[in-house]
Formats: structure tokens, sequence, C-alpha cells
């Protein structure tokens, strides 16, 4: 490995989309074949308890800028302009940044729909990043495909040359070439996939690519989790290949559940796709940690992490320090990542509320906080989730079993206290 000036790793977080744990073959799967990813996670870290919220945006918001979302939420599809993203803290920590995928913070809502949030939100270009390539960067009717025949946007100006081509080719191919250029210094790629969020269609590896790359059906969507784990191994092959291998951290998480259109099975039983709902096959995502040379081999953690515990972990990484004079919710689990044993969370809490947005209209504000056993909504519902997954049966009367008695009450507490 050549030397350089700044020795800090490399940071590549993965964001698929619309993807459960139940899909990958490493947390038992057995629908779809995920060779790549199941061998980061064989010769990295695992984690068995992490959390996004029920839809993308609301993860999003919380994952970018380590904030709950009652302390920062506009609208659903909207990040405001203002907001500041882990990109502009890693930027200024001296990381060249790259974003490519999915944009979607901007003007989400088609004309007729709340216009009073036509044109707001945060362009790619203020977000932070040096560099980006990105589908859905302009308002929602101007965003065409972002699989076959893709509208993308590079750095301010739409390419021209996508027809017969695949949206997520063009997005890994542009972060490969952002590697290249940038191996000599440290740099973050933030790689939020399209994949693999409907519409299901063909992907390239598919029997219907050549006759209609346009089909659609859930029948595509194990093709869709196949070809979202073969762009994932493309970049750690990259990153073997520039030889950067035990200076960069891969990163590998899920935005929330699979689909509801879909099932998989999942140690001997079938699972449906829980997106939208804040039980586990909504809200509890893999999460995979590899980095050779420091992170350990082949663990398993069940470490409760969500999505506001990424920011101070990537500054952590960076050896920098996040601003003293704002507020963040995240905890590092940086040190579980170099085999230590870390500052594990209790709890988690979620602050999930997509109104306003369109489309969004049947859901509501949900606030809940949770052990690994037990989940409190801050409507008092009380549930046993590792008895009852799908909270099918909330507990009445909890007070007989002391263990529920006491963690019911710091999950109040928490609850109270954030909001």
């Amino acid at each position: 490995m050549a030397p350089r000036a700044d020795d800090r790793p490399n940071i590549v977080l993965i964001l698929a989309d619309d993807l459960g744990y139940e899909c990958l073959g490493s947390y038992g799967g057995e629908s779809y074949r995920t060779p790549r990813l199941d061998a980061l996670a064989a010769t990295g870290v695992r984690f068995s308890h992490a959390y996004a919220l029920p839809l993308c945006t609301p993860t999003r918001m919380q994952l970018m800028t380590g904030k709950y979302n009652f302390r920062n939420w506009r609208a659903f599809g909207i990040m405001d302009s203002d907001e500041t993203t882990f990109a502009h803290h890693l930027g200024a920590a001296g990381y060249r940044t790259c974003i490519s995928g999915k944009w979607q913070l901007y003007s989400y809502n088609p004309p007729d729909y709340e216009p009073e949030w036509r044109g707001k939100g945060m362009r790619p270009e203020e977000s932070g990043f040096d560099e980006y390539c990105l589908w859905h960067t302009e308002h929602t009717e101007d965003k065409g495909s972002r699989y076959a025949d893709p509208v993308i946007q590079q750095n301010g100006e739409y390419l021209d040359d996508t027809e017969g081509k695949y949206g997520p080719d063009i997005f890994t191919d542009y972060i490969l070439e952002f590697m290249g250029r940038n191996r000599d210094e440290p740099f973050f790629v933030y790689y939020p996939m399209a994949l693999t969020h409907g519409p299901f269609q063909p992907t390239p590896d598919s029997a219907d690519w050549a006759t209609d790359r346009h089909a659609g059906g859930p029948r595509y969507f194990g093709d869709m989790v196949e070809y979202m784990d073969k762009l994932v191994g493309r970049i750690a092959d990259k990153i073997d290949e520039l030889e950067l291998r035990e200076r960069t951290l891969i990163l590998f998480l899920g935005d929330n559940g699979s689909p509801r259109e879909v099932t998989a099975r999942i140690d001997g039983a079938e699972m449906q796709g829980g997106k939208g709902l804040s039980t586990d096959a909504g809200t509890r995502v893999p999460l995979i940690a590899n980095w050779p040379g420091t992170a350990p081999e082949g663990a398993v953690l069940r470490d409760l992490v969500d999505c506001s515990d990424f920011l101070p972990t990537l500054m952590g990484a960076a050896e920098a320090q996040l601003p003293a004079d704002d507020v963040f919710d995240g905890r590092s689990f940086l040190p579980q990542l170099r085999g230590e044993h870390g500052d594990p969370r209790e709890w988690i809490f979620a602050h999930h509320d997509p109104l306003p947005g369109w489309g969004k209209d049947g859901y509501g504000l949900q606030r809940w906080a949770q052990t690994h056993r037990w989940k409190l909504y801050d409507d008092g519902s009380f549930y046993d989730i590792e008895a009852d997954a799908l909270e099918e049966r909330p507990l009445v009367d909890s007070s007989s079993v002391q263990e529920a008695a006491d963690t019911r009450a710091r999950l109040q507490a928490a609850l109270d206290d954030l909001q």
C-alpha cells in the first residue's frame, strides 16, 4: 500500500432503497443470491439490530444530518436548503466528497398538490458534495426513468446519451471514476442507490432486457436485488484494484423495509415486505461494515444502531469534530468497528411523520422508543417484539413482568424527553 500524506480512511456509504434484511443471505435470506454482500459481511461486521424509519426521505434526513426528524423535518422529499449534511462536515474536514444515485430532496410534489412546496428544498449543488451524478434533481414530473433510458444530471448538466443504458450502471461507473481520480487523498462517497425501489423492471442481466427493458411487475424484484449486489461487488473490486482496501471503510445500509408487494424466505419462513410500516418488517434493515485490518472479521453484533448514529461514526473515522454549538442525536459505533465494546445504545427512538407530501395522506405522526425486546409508542401501545414482531398483540398489563415494567418506564422517559 503506497503511503500518502493524509492516511485517514476513505469512506464509502451505500444506501439500498427498499431493501429489508430478509433479502440478504448473510441475514438468513433464502430467496435471492447476494454473494458480494455476504462476503463483505463474512469478512467484516454485520449488525443484527440496525433500524431506519419506514420510508425513504425520513431515513435520509436522519442519516444525512444526524438528527431526529422532529428537529428538522419540513415535508416529504424536501430538505431545507439551509440544512448541514454529512458532506458539509466531511468536506470541511478535508475530504473529497461525491454523491451518486437518487436525490429526491427538492420539489417533490406534482404541480397540483400542495403547491406551497413546489420549488422548495435543497439542490445537489447546495448539499456539500464536490461532485454528483443523480436522478430526480428537479420537479417530480421531470424526473423520468431511474432504470432503463434514465434521466440523470451530472454536476449541473443532463446526460444526453443514456438511451439503452441502465441508470444504476451509470451511477456506479461515476463512483468508480471518482475514486480513481481521488485515490491519493481521503474521499467520502455516498451512494443512495436507485435499486431496489419500484418500478420493478428488468436489469441488464434479466432475460427480458433485450426485448422489453421497460416491462414491469414484482417478478423483477429478485433480479433487482441480485443486480444491486453485483454493483456493490464492482465498488469493492475497484477499491481492491486501487490498492485502497485496508484504508477504506465500506458501510452498507437499507433505508427501510422491502416493498409490501414482495415476499421472501428467511430462515425457512415466508416474510412479507413491510415498507411504510413501523414494525420490524418496515424498520429493521441490513447494516454491514467492512474495513480489513481494522474491523473484526465475521463479527455479528446485536448493538442497537439507528440512522442518526452514522454522522458521529463518520466524523470519528475522519478524526474530526462535530460543531459544539449544534444538537446531534447519534451515538458513534466506530469503536465497535475497531473491535472494541464501545458505548452501545440501551434504546433507539423514532419520530416518523412523512406529512406533508404527495401520496402520503394515509400516514400520520408515529413516535416510539424500543430496546431489542420491548417497544413503546407514545399512544401507550407496548409490545414484546421478540415474541410479536408484527405487533399484533399489545401488552395490556406489563406490571407483572419486572423487566417489562422497568423497560417501559425507561422508554416513556425517552419519549417524554425527545419532543
